[in-house]
């Protein structure tokens, strides 16, 4: 049996080796110095395939960190102020 907390790092783990090969091929259209707006679309991409692996792994830690099984803090304004700094960091 897998456990979900795994499932989830191999899911983050085949998001950023896809998001790798985002970069890798956007520095590979510059070199070829292609076309402004294809470039501008496959940073697009990158943008959308990162915030995707941020909802991810926020997601995860809100229901497993901040509301699950597992205890990470002293007080319940501890975990406010703790999700409250994360929520920030990732919505900038």
């Amino acid at each position: 049996m897998v456990k979900a907390e795994d499932s989830i790092y191999d899911d983050a783990k085949r998001r950023i080796n896809r998001i790798s090969g985002q970069v890798n091929g956007i520095s590979k259209m510059l070199d070829e110095e292609r076309y402004c707006v294809d470039v501008l679309t496959q940073v697009s991409a990158l943008r959308a395939a990162l915030d995707q692996l941020g909802l991810l792994l926020l997601t995860h830690h809100i229901e497993d960190c901040v509301y699950g099984e597992k205890e990470h803090y002293e007080s319940q304004e501890e975990k406010v102020k703790e999700l409250r700094t994360t929520l920030n960091r990732f919505l900038k």
